[in-house]
């Protein structure tokens, strides 16, 4: 008993390995496209030789035979869910299409629900995610690519703005969506949207057609449907929208059309001249070649009108991808079982019979096996990156002349524009800098080589909205009046200047901001630019960070840095300032070296009267303190005369870090971005800020001064301090610039008037006129710079009288110690002139010449002219006077003595 049991469990088992390994006969997959459509009659046949193939090989799916079963959606997202339902109900495993955007998002659904693989050949809508859709795969290139290599191109020729052309459906949105998060990620946008309903009338489209053309862009980006598209260049080559300086760029339904018309309409090929256009890049390979040539031989035999285009490849490796894909699944020991859906059931009466639905069990592991494809199809690699597109996207760009049309260039996800085809490229590093970037010339509409501007004026009849600040000050700058157009100043007469240069007519409506009473806020006009209440902001506008945010600004037309102005506060120089470049140290020094100096001086002085008095060494020491006199010198005359001109022009303010830590109250001009720059850049508080607004309240706010509720100084623009000092000069700059901004011409993002009068201003600074217009308004002040009256201080009495005081001591005490020794040596002069005469025989022949007559000793001075006569005497000659009197009363003396002596003897003889 038990050996029957063991029996009965070994041929279980054998039976259950035997259905295990069994491969099915036939494998039932789907197909689901519309039959009369440009595409799909291309796919058609594409997937028809496809499944021929591969039945035919003998290693895909050996013994198991592909059975494809097909059914026309028609082109509507009704009929293709019906259709796609009937088709779940003969148990396909996979499904191959649809070729629409919005079909696709459908049948998703269904397929989500059925676990049935969808693999579109031609679905391109990004938006056919796997997380909303994960038994979706695109077997083509998404329109995220595309888009992409549209705004390549679109900043390759430097175009700032485009207007998109789509089908109103989920195919043309998603398109768009895409497009314009590529222009924006190249700092373009689309500037209109035009859409097309499905299935539009003429009528219709030439409205559309008509309102994009009234709009300034000339860079038209088309993304509509292949089966209808034609009609939207007959429509525009009537609105005279094919013409020179019109800029037409097509995404890959135009290939599709062109590559599928055996003979070209020449009437047809005369609406596109000079439009680009992408097509799928599939590499040339003999697989190719040969699919080719077998397409043309059976749809010549069937008698097809049309040709095959880039989606018969795709669509033909689509089969190729599910057949492997099952392949794989059948080699792992997988089997094809349908299970029911339990929420899927049949209501009383009804005849939809969706009981007859069923679940694919092996739905999950055959997308797997889908997603692990790795295959060298017709379209080239075939491979699902990490997101379930296919990698190495890439693009033919081609442009339409005469009967046909010309490659001018790739693009490929990999090094963007080029003229080297992608597989070239894939050997080499990836290389997508703008120098790199690449195309052919273009023949654009008009049949013209030059690059269009890409766009106009707009020609709706509405002027160009301009903003313009009413100010109660500065109305040399800017000044707007009651009425639109009153307005004028310095800013005005350039704008008007630059907008005569423009190659095209700009009529302009100025608008006054402001009720002339206080100033505007400047950052708040901008914002009306950027939210499009204006086209443009004329005036004294800085060009500074946060607003190039949300507005284009032109080339600035003049400097406009943030200075500092403070009032001038005149000391009068002390009379011992010629004592205060030195120190009490250093004039101690200074008297050392001086007198050092001296005595080098006059050594060589002495010794230039004989040969080898001063040595070599010694003239080298006195070149070194002659050396040092002379730095010491310069510096105390530089120091000198900056204490007595300098220091007049001195305000307590010297610059801008000084007015920081000073925590004094500084003004600044209302509405301006003075304001947010001290407190933001430079932590001002809040409350040390004080707004002005006229010329007036700046000059009394610095007359009164921080002590009396006013301001040390004020932090201004440089063209309103300009005028400020024109007409008030005790007050001056103080410090530099110390900012480096400038004013522009404000106007919406990516405008491209913006560039444009930026050359307009380059234009004006090369001839001159932008000067002659700065000379109109501000006029030369009379104050306020360092090269101005108030600079060149006019040295008092005051400055010196300490300096003449000492002077005039010193020579006092001279001149009353020259007196004082005049005195002395006149006395002893006078004394050596009373001496007695003697006898004529008793003096010696030798000195009887050089002795005088004797006069009478005088008791006082004979007069005054007597003195000075003795002060005009040398004292030299006074010495040798002196000196030759007292010689005599030395001979006088002596010669006296003897007479007594001679007597003493006579007596003394006598009294023997």
């Amino acid at each position: 008993m038990g050996a029957h049991r063991l029996l009965v469990l070994c041929l279980t088992l054998a039976a259950a390995a035997a259905a295990v390994g069994q491969r099915p006969s036939t494998v039932t997959v789907g197909a689901l496209f519309t039959y009369e459509s440009i595409i799909g009659r291309a796919a058609r046949l594409a997937i028809e030789l496809a499944v021929d193939d591969v039945n035919a090989d003998t290693v895909v799916l050996a013994g198991t035979n592909l059975k494809l079963i097909t059914h026309d959606t028609n082109c509507s997202s009704f009929l293709g869910t019906i259709e796609a339902l009937e088709l779940m109900e003969k148990k396909v495993i996979a499904v191959i299409g649809p070729q629409s955007s919005g079909i696709s998002h459908v049948i998703s659904h269904v397929v989500n629900e059925l676990h049935v693989p969808l693999l579109s050949f031609a679905a391109t809508d990004s938006t056919l995610s796997a997380s909303e859709y994960p038994y979706f795969l695109r077997g083509t290139i998404s329109d995220y690519f595309q888009m992409h290599a549209v705004a390549s191109i679109v900043d390759y020729y430097q175009w700032k703005q485009v207007t998109a052309i789509f089908v109103d459906d989920d195919y043309g949105r998603s398109g768009v969506s895409v497009l314009g998060d590529a222009l924006a990620a190249k700092r373009a946008r689309i500037s209109y949207k035009a859409t097309i309903p499905p299935n539009s009338e003429e009528d219709v489209i030439t409205d559309v057609l008509f309102r994009a053309n009234m709009m300034e862009s000339r860079v038209f980006v088309v993304h509509v449907n292949p089966d209808t598209g034609m009609r939207l260049f007959s429509i525009a080559k009537k609105l005279q929208m094919m013409t020179s300086g019109y800029v037409w760029i097509v995404t890959d339904w135009l290939a599709a059309v062109l590559d599928s018309s055996r003979s070209r309409d020449l009437n047809d090929m005369s609406h596109i001249q000079g439009i680009i256009f992408l097509r799928h890049h599939t590499p040339d390979s003999d697989a190719k070649t040969k699919f080719i040539s077998k397409w043309n031989n059976v749809a010549r035999n069937r008698s097809i009108d049309s040709a095959l285009n880039s989606y018969g490849f795709y669509a033909y490796d689509s089969v190729w991808i599910v057949a492997r894909a099952i392949d794989r699944f059948l080699n792992s020991g997988q089997q094809i079982n349908f299970s029911t859906d339990p929420r899927l059931h049949d209501s009383n009466g009804s005849t939809l019979r969706l009981s007859t639905l069923k679940i694919f069990d092996g739905g999950e592991q055959l997308l797997q096996q889908l997603l692990l494809t790795n295959i060298t199809g017709l379209t080239g690699q075939v491979r699902f990156d990490s997101d379930r597109n296919l990698v190495q996207p890439a693009y033919d760009i081609l442009n339409v002349g005469g009967s046909g049309s010309r490659l001018i260039g790739y693009w490929s996800n990999y090094s963007g524009l080029s003229v080297a085809s992608p597989e070239i490229l894939y050997r080499k590093p990836p290389n997508t800098s703008t120098s790199a970037q690449r195309l052919y010339s273009v023949v654009w509409p008009g049949d013209t080589t030059t690059k269009p501007r890409g766009w106009v004026f707009p020609n709706n009849g509405q002027p160009l909205r301009v903003g313009v600040p009413n100010k109660p000050s500065f109305k040399e700058l800017v000044s707007g009046g009651t009425g639109h157009d009153n307005v004028s100043g310095y800013n005005i007469d350039i704008f008007n200047a630059a907008i005569k240069l423009l190659p095209y007519p700009v009529s302009c409506q100025f608008i006054s901001i402001g009720d002339g009473i206080s100033n505007p806020n400047y950052d708040n006009i901008i914002s009306r630019v950027s939210t499009n209440h204006l086209d443009a902001a004329v005036g004294d506008f800085s060009i500074v960070r946060n607003r190039t945010k949300i507005a284009e600004f032109t080339q600035p037309y003049i400097e406009a840095g943030l200075v500092i102005v403070a009032p001038v506060r005149r000391e009068n120089s002390s009379a011992w300032a010629f004592l205060k470049p030195f120190t009490v140290e250093m004039w101690g020094v200074t008297g050392s070296v001086s007198q050092q100096c001296s005595l080098h001086t006059v050594s060589s002085l002495d010794a230039s009267h004989g040969q080898d008095t001063v040595t070599a060494l010694g003239r080298f020491v006195l070149i070194i303190w002659m050396f040092v006199v002379l730095i010491i010198n310069s510096s105390y005359t530089a120091s000198l005369t900056s204490i007595l001109t300098v220091q007049q022009l001195a305000t307590g303010i010297t610059g801008i870090d000084n007015l920081i830590a000073s925590g004094l109250p500084i003004g600044y001009q209302t509405g301006k971005f003075t304001r947010n720059y001290l407190i933001q850049e430079l932590n001002i508080a809040e409350s040390r800020l004080v707004p002005l607004s006229t010329v007036q309240e700046y000059a009394d706010a610095l007359n009164r001064g921080p002590k009396n509720g006013g301001v040390a100084a004020i932090v201004d623009e440089m063209p309103y301090v300009k005028i400020f000092l024109s007409s008030h000069c005790n007050f001056r700059i103080v410090g530099q610039e110390f900012t480096k901004e400038g004013w522009g011409f404000a106007f919406q993002r990516d405008s491209p008037l913006a560039t444009d009068l930026s050359t307009a201003i380059l234009e004006l600074s090369e001839s001159g006129q932008l000067l002659r217009i700065h000379d109109k308004w501000f006029t030369d002040p009379s104050c306020g710079s360092e090269d101005s009256g108030v600079g060149a201080v006019r040295l008092s009495l005051g400055s010196f009288w300490g300096l003449f005081m000492v002077c005039a001591l010193i020579c006092f005490f001279a001149v009353m110690v020259f007196f004082a020794r005049v005195c002395w040596q006149y006395s002893k002069y006078s004394s050596s002139e009373a001496v007695e005469p003697v006898d004529a025989t008793a003096v010696t022949t030798v000195i009887v010449g050089e002795i005088q007559p004797t006069k009478p000793k005088p008791t006082r001075l004979a007069s005054v002219k007597e003195l000075m006569q003795f002060v005009d005497k040398k004292e030299e000659e006074i010495k040798k006077i002196m000196e030759r009197r007292s010689s005599i009363k030395d001979t006088r003396a002596a010669r006296s003595s003897d007479s007594s002596e001679k007597k003493v003897l006579a007596d003394f003889k006598s009294f023997r």
